[in-house]
């Protein structure tokens, strides 16, 4: 594989490279106090001197002294609107006369290219994949909007405290597939050390005309992710940790924690692979026409288990289990992997800082089942 070397100078002609071949660019952006992805046209609009400083329950961006671009950890955001949207309309149904019309939403085309993705978002996408296009239930407006996509990974050099990456397996260094792969380096002139891993990203070096990186450069690079990963403190015990987590349900923890949860949400909007979603029927005062459409939700809400009678999970100790459990248990059952990528948001964007680490750890240690009281 060739190694290269892009001056910070000529990030913007990437950007307007991918634009010229059509692609929607999105990635990382500031916007109302945090650094969240979008559509960008270019480098003026990303991040380009901020970090960020994040704890349990914790967020805000700081700026950073060596105008780095991609110097900051996850954000509130993640790649996975792009594609599972927050909301959209499915299909229309419009009255003629005496009978009825459905018509469905169509999926607009769309050439999407990802810039800036980490380790952890681009595993998550992968957990999603599976999901919504893999499974036996297959979402094909996910699928459609997944269709054509450039992914531009950046090898995290700036973890934060929150996250646990590491212990997963799925970063500081992005893991492929994807079309680039960015290290930034600041040190002297600001540059980025440019990998292919597609014949598309390899057009596109071309195009752009870059040299090849020198050994110093190359050395340089691989040390990134190599410092950030020490600089990971928080860890989650993967191996085995699933069927530790479904032997312990009654852990007198779970009723612990619900003391603190005030079962917002936060989690379940922020984490990147969540994917439940609720639907909901409008109708026109005329009764000319209706609507449904599709919007995320979360087992956090009373109503999302609900059935005739009542839910099924009515108390915030049975939702909190169902979200941890699910998430680092039954995922596996179900899909074949975990259901987190350690990307730690659920701590950070939690109110009250409860930590998904210190939880399942606690829980998973006990030798056998408990009664909660």
């Amino acid at each position: 594989m060739d190694i290269w070397s892009l001056p910070r100078s000529r990030l913007g002609e990437l950007i307007a490279l991918l634009r010229a071949r059509g692609y929607d660019v999105v990635g990382p952006t500031p916007r109302d106090g945090a650094i969240v992805y979008d559509s960008i046209e270019s480098d003026a609009e990303l991040p380009v001197g901020l970090g960020d400083e994040q704890s349990p329950g914790q967020y805000r961006v700081v700026p950073r002294d060596d105008g780095a671009v991609f110097g900051f950890a996850a954000g509130p955001g993640s790649f996975k609107r792009a594609f599972h949207v927050p909301e959209e309309r499915l299909y229309r149904v419009q009255r003629e006369g005496k009978t009825l019309r459905f018509v469905p939403e169509p999926v607009a085309p769309r050439k999407v290219a990802l810039l800036g993705a980490r380790g952890c978002d681009l595993s998550a996408l992968r957990v999603l994949d599976r999901v919504l296009e893999g499974d036996r239930y297959r979402d094909e407006r996910y699928a459609a909007r997944r269709s054509e996509v450039l992914l531009i990974a950046v090898h995290c050099g700036s973890p934060s405290s929150t996250c646990f990456c590491s212990s997963m397996g799925t970063g500081p260094r992005a893991g492929g597939p994807w079309d680039l792969a960015l290290t930034e380096l600041t040190s002297g002139e600001h540059r980025f050390v440019v990998e292919t891993g597609s014949p598309i990203g390899l057009a596109l070096v071309r195009e752009l005309g870059l040299l090849t990186a020198s050994t110093l450069d190359k050395i340089h690079a691989a040390k990134v992710p190599v410092v950030a990963a020490q600089r990971i403190t928080r860890r989650l015990e993967a191996d085995g940790l699933g069927a530790r987590l479904a032997k312990n349900l009654d852990h007198p923890r779970f009723a612990q924690v619900a003391e603190r949860c005030l079962a917002c949400a936060n989690c379940t909007q922020v984490c990147p692979t969540c994917f439940c979603t609720t639907i909901e029927d409008f109708t026109d005062l005329d009764g000319a026409g209706a609507e449904r459409r599709r919007r995320w939700d979360s087992c956090f809400n009373p109503e999302f288990s609900y059935i005739h009678g009542g839910p099924v999970r009515p108390s915030t100790r049975a939702r909190y289990r169902q979200w941890m459990t699910h998430k680092l248990s039954s995922w596996h059952e179900q899909f074949g992997s975990s259901g987190c990528v350690g990307c730690g948001r659920c701590i950070t964007w939690c109110p009250v800082g409860i930590d998904i680490t210190e939880e399942a750890r606690a829980i998973a240690s006990a030798g056998t089942s408990e009664k909660a009281t």
